[in-house]
């Protein structure tokens, strides 16, 4: 297999990220029902061994970065099993995880042993009243034992994602800008997405990108926007003018970055999804299970690809949401 994995609009794909589970201990309003949640049956999921298989095919795609979501990813027995199958494909050189990091502090060291260096922790308040408002459990100390612990061990950086909600998390930007400040994380605030299980997603509930920036420089003084080292990476970072603490914006919303995206997603049923607002998706588990051949996981992957839309089009009427909610796809 020679060929890349390229869409008619030249973007190469290189990054893929994997949903292990659609199970989750907590039920962020953004993403998941409150109660009631259908999860897959457990002989639905992709095993270690297929996502190894497909993580292979990938990487002689030319596929390099890899990121375990879910659901919840740590909710899924020996995650750190499949880690280190990953970390032995010799072409994959960055193995991330994006968690709620409740489990974390348990898991940290572990994973980190397999061969995992970088971290996303979902966490949208400061405060324990404001999380169990969002999530809709508790959790919030044992999410912040988990950022602790992954920074103990040695992950390198220690990113905490934050939803953005207008209405709802404006006060949480100053909070969380003084805890990048205080502990080294780098906070990336995400404008608030259409995909939550709900269908209450709308435009005039998004936080955006430059009133978070307004908000901190209010509090800090002046951010200083630093210049982006890997053209495909979401977010835009800045740096509080003193050099003490990093913030990014994810405004998928208000700046789509979709031209420069190089990502596709598998999830946890093994269905391929080339963008994840996507409407259609590629069934690759089917062809593992079929007894098919690497080069059919490989054709179905660069077919995926190259049927990729220009954009997610969240600011036009022609804009559908998926029907799969955010916990289905993966984060």
């Amino acid at each position: 297999m020679t060929q890349q994995l390229i869409d008619s609009f030249g973007r190469v794909h290189t990054n893929l990220r994997i949903s292990v589970t659609d199970r989750c201990n907590i039920r962020c309003f953004y993403c998941m029902p409150a109660e009631n949640v259908q999860f897959m049956d457990r002989e639905l999921l992709l095993t270690f061994e297929e996502i190894e298989r497909l993580v292979q095919v990938a990487a002689r795609l030319g596929v390099n970065k890899v990121r375990l979501t879910g659901g919840e990813p740590l909710v899924r027995r020996d995650l750190h099993k499949l880690v280190a199958k990953i970390a032995a494909i010799p072409e994959i050189h960055d193995i991330g995880i994006t968690t709620n990091g409740i489990l974390l502090g348990e898991q940290a060291q572990e994973l980190y042993d397999a061969g995992m260096r970088r971290i996303n922790v979902s966490l949208d308040a400061m405060n324990a009243a404001k999380f169990k408002e969002i999530t809709r459990r508790d959790g919030f100390e044992k999410a912040i034992e988990g950022i602790q612990a992954a920074q103990k061990v040695g992950f390198k950086p220690v990113k905490i994602n934050a939803v953005a909600v207008r209405g709802l998390t404006e006060d949480e930007v100053v909070p969380l800008g003084e805890f990048a400040r205080r502990t080294g994380v780098e906070i990336r605030f995400i404008e608030f997405m259409p995909l939550d299980a709900d269908n209450a997603w709308e435009r005039e509930k998004v936080l955006f990108g430059h009133e978070i920036i307004d908000i901190l420089t209010r509090e800090f003084g002046p951010m200083t926007p630093l210049g982006q080292t890997d053209p495909g990476a979401p977010a835009t970072d800045f740096e509080f003018a003193d050099g003490r603490g990093r913030i990014g914006l994810i405004a998928s919303v208000s700046q789509p970055f979709c031209m420069s995206c190089n990502r596709f997603r598998v999830t946890a049923d093994g269905k391929l999804r080339n963008c994840l607002f996507s409407l259609e998706e590629t069934d690759v588990k089917s062809i593992i299970r079929g007894g098919g051949s690497d080069e059919e996981i490989a054709a179905a992957m660069c077919n995926s690809i190259a049927a990729k839309k220009e954009g997610h089009e969240i600011n036009t009427a022609r804009f559908i949401q998926p029907d799969r909610p955010m916990y289905s796809i993966g984060g």
